[in-house]
């Protein structure tokens, strides 16, 4: 079998993958952290796990954009720049404003992250840098605009309903509040929303089947876990304004 074979294959497993998280998690919410809940073995620190599983999108997919035979082209190195810009955050700064003192992380949840991290990276990685070809025209393609445009928006939506959610809690607090102003005066999670859009842009922008895979596994993943904490916040909260949607403004 040869290595586009391979690629390909591993292609068409993450979308395979995609359908089977997404089933599963509509019965089964990743125990993790406000859903955390005992008989999932042995486990570490929240922010340990979450650098661990994260690091490979931004190790594993950086090695392997070396080795790519267009590593050194324009395009290809804008997409890697747009690949690591979200990741070094989600691993080097993110987990380090975390206030999860205390909470702790199922080394089983950390380990398929690590594992669908290592294919995602495979999968992507190999096709911007080897497989895929983007000559240098491509940045003024009305698909690589828009796509880039859609990147930036999820981006910017995640990185504020993050900040939002961490400024609920002072130092020293580890208690859920509800969160107010901006987007979630409409959805519970518009940081979730910001990741899909994001990488639907990423998508868009590369036009690939790898970039469509990762952005299928994300609506799949983080879909099903901003109506887990919808429905969590409903119920631990009897106040929480009830026109809030869990996802998508005013349908979802």
């Amino acid at each position: 079998m040869t290595e586009v074979e391979i690629h390909t294959w591993a292609t068409w497993l993450e979308i395979f993958l995609a359908a089977v998280t997404f089933v599963a998690l509509l019965f089964i919410t990743a125990p993790y952290g406000r859903h955390r809940r005992s008989g999932w073995g042995p486990t570490v620190s929240n922010r340990v796990g979450w650098i661990a599983m994260e690091l490979p999108a931004v190790a594993v997919f950086g090695w392997i954009f070396l080795q790519g035979e267009h590593r050194a082209e324009l395009v290809p190195l804008v997409f890697l720049g747009l690949w690591q810009i979200h990741y070094i955050h989600r691993v080097f700064i993110f987990p380090l404003r975390l206030r999860t003192k205390g909470k702790r992380m199922a080394l089983a949840i950390a380990g398929m992250a690590i594992t669908f991290n290592c294919l995602n990276a495979y999968v992507n990685a190999r096709w911007i840098s080897h497989f895929g070809a983007y000559a240098s025209d491509w940045l003024l393609d009305p698909r690589f605009i828009a796509g880039v445009a859609v990147f930036a928006l999820g981006f910017g939506i995640n990185l504020k309903a993050d900040q939002i959610l961490l400024n609920l809690r002072k130092p020293g607090e580890t208690d859920y509040k509800v969160p107010r102003g901006w987007l979630y005066e409409y959805v519970s999670c518009p940081n979730y929303l910001g990741e899909i859009i994001e990488w639907a842009g990423f998508a868009l922008a590369t036009w690939s089947l790898a970039g469509l895979a990762f952005a299928l596994y994300t609506a799949a993943n983080v879909g099903p876990r901003a109506f887990a904490n919808h429905r969590w916040l409903r119920e631990q909260f009897p106040d929480y304004p009830a026109n809030r949607k869990a996802l998508i403004p005013f349908l979802l």
